[in-house]
């Protein structure tokens, strides 16, 4: 949870699909981000600049408080944990896996039911979503270029 409280506008590259995650005294992650999450960050950066124009918060994910305190500091931890909270998960801890919830003597599971899984969540995530609309910001601008276009 406190690497996604840091995460910050500079190191979103919106043209490669990839955002750096910091992780201090550790080498730098860099995660890949494919069309939907691409597409969430945007539109949340589209919302910031839309309510807070002249914010200067140098964080990807900012509240009504940090978004204006001339401090720039990051979101607290109940920031983040508040939503998880209300669709009743516990944020920063995943669900057990199929090797937590087997017994001493069962066997693994068959790797094909993992595939299976995920794409069952892929087609259902392609069901919910939107199709890509025409007129999207272009994907190769940098984050400060897409928040001087004025979108």
């Amino acid at each position: 949870m406190t690497q996604i409280r840091r995460l910050r506008l500079e190191d979103l590259d919106r043209g490669r699909g990839q955002l750096r995650v910091r992780r201090p005294g550790r080498l730098d992650h860099v995660a890949c981000l494919d069309e939907l999450p691409m597409d969430l960050v945007t539109t949340g950066i589209t919302e910031r600049v839309e309510r807070w124009p002249d914010s200067a918060n140098p964080y990807l994910m900012v509240s009504r408080q940090t978004a204006v305190d001339d401090l720039h500091p990051h979101v607290s931890q109940d920031v983040i944990r508040t939503p998880f909270q209300r669709a009743g998960h516990q944020a920063g801890q995943a669900p057990a896996g199929p090797a937590l919830r087997r017994g001493p003597g069962n066997r693994r599971p068959c790797p094909s039911h993992g595939l299976r899984r995920l794409r069952r969540d892929r087609d259902e995530i392609g069901r919910r979503c939107p199709p890509r609309q025409e007129g999207r910001p272009d994907p190769s601008l940098t984050v400060q270029e897409f928040l001087n276009s004025g979108h």
